[in-house]
């Protein structure tokens, strides 16, 4: 029996490990092309060896790492070819979503999205691009898991990560985070009014980043 628990408590502690190098590859801290030496993600991570090997191990099935025998891991760096194919994989599936987003928001869902939109605005000004960043994913999240179908949402998750979304690189510049916080209301003002034309239309334009 106290094998079986422990054998528990360290499958959670790798779960948990590549949760925290997964937030790091997100928000920039483990750049894309980076290095993933397993010594440092040890002592970064305060966690043994086979544990980072096997948190390695799945993001690499995520395609989040990249593993080159002989020479380690590093993180997955798409060339501009395989974002421009995950960005119409996203399109496809997100603008799929639009119809049952739309007919299952309530007036509180709304408000919620209103309510995130608007930490997104504050942020552009005043936050840390980190801070943007959650701000967005905190967004996207709300919206999507108004379609209903928490397994869709998880996919769409995924391959999100396909693509570097690091606060670095997400926003080539300044006003195209603007923008991007202009779509994000008018997403909310087309689902308050139940258009889903113009929701779809919204969502494909943010995810291109037009």
């Amino acid at each position: 029996m106290n094998k079986v628990k422990q054998r528990e408590a360290n499958n959670a502690t790798a779960v948990d490990v590549t949760d925290l190098i997964l937030h790091d590859i997100q928000t920039g801290v483990l750049a894309p092309g980076s290095w993933l030496k397993q010594i440092d993600l040890e002592q970064r991570y305060q966690c043994t060896r086979p544990e980072v090997r096997r948190a390695l191990d799945r993001l690499a099935q995520r395609r989040l790492v990249e593993h080159v025998p002989n020479r380690g891991y590093h993180v997955f760096e798409p060339d501009g070819r395989q974002a421009a194919e995950v960005s119409e994989i996203r399109i496809l599936l997100e603008t799929g979503m639009a119809d049952k987003i739309a007919a299952n928001a309530s007036t509180a869902d709304v408000e919620a999205l209103r309510e995130l939109a608007a930490r997104f605005d504050k942020l552009i000004l005043e936050g840390t691009p980190i801070e943007l960043y959650e701000a967005n994913l905190a967004f996207h999240y709300r919206l999507l898991s108004l379609c209903g179908n928490s397994e869709l949402v998880k996919l769409v998750t995924e391959i999100r990560q396909r693509t570097s979304s690091a606060p670095v690189s997400q926003w080539k510049t300044r006003a195209r985070i603007e923008q991007s916080s202009r779509e994000h209301h008018e997403m909310v003002n087309a689902i308050a009014a139940g258009e889903t034309a113009a929701l779809k239309d919204a969502i494909s334009r943010h995810i291109r980043q037009d």
